[in-house]
């Protein structure tokens, strides 16, 4: 993506087994551990790995973008917030972004976040849909319920999000599409 192979090679050192086992020891507490709070920050901790193209390799051979899509529907807004931010930071990559767009009800899930009344949530939702919109997907993104939360976002008062949705309508739809939204948005909103 944005280094070399050999850049990151040199990054990941001797002890690259030594990464791999510490972040299978995060998966398994996550999986093991009945603390709320300890799995909020085991989750937290998965997301920021989930940054380093290093751990990419690693992080698939672990399921934790799965383990990250089963957490969106979690009842605990830290817990999706996490899950979320993992699948933002590890869907740059074109064969996670793939798996995700693959497993079924995973583009579904991350829509469904999009109604998270945790604006971090939202954010990361919405630059996951940007990075995820192909061909192969952009039917099961770019639909008129999707462009309607798209165009209420593009009123909100927080900036990163309102840019964003700005970015999404003009990048992914058509001035129909947006127009037909806006109207039933508006409608919303008076009513």
């Amino acid at each position: 993506m944005f280094s070399t192979k050999e850049y990151l090679k040199k990054r990941t050192g001797k002890n690259k087994v030594e990464r791999y086992d510490f972040l299978k020891l995060l998966v398994e507490e996550f999986n093991t551990t009945k603390s709320l709070e300890a799995k909020q920050q085991v989750l937290a901790n998965l997301a920021n790995f989930a940054y380093d193209p290093i751990n990419y390799e690693f992080l698939r051979n672990l399921s934790v973008i799965e383990l990250f899509l089963q957490q969106l529907d979690s009842k605990d807004e830290n817990i999706v917030e996490y899950a979320v931010a993992g699948i933002c930071n590890i869907c740059l990559d074109f064969t996670n972004k793939d798996y995700i767009i693959d497993t079924p009800g995973g583009i579904e899930a991350i829509i469904d976040c999009l109604s998270s009344r945790n604006e971090e949530t939202v954010i990361s939702s919405l630059t996951i849909l940007i990075f995820l919109i192909t061909p192969k997907s952009k039917n099961r993104i770019v639909t008129p319920s999707t462009i309607e939360y798209i165009v209420a976002f593009s009123r909100n008062p927080n900036k990163r999000i309102q840019n964003l949705a700005k970015i999404f309508l003009l990048d992914y739809c058509t001035e129909q599409e947006v127009k037909e939204a806006s109207s039933k948005v508006d409608k919303l909103y008076t009513s």
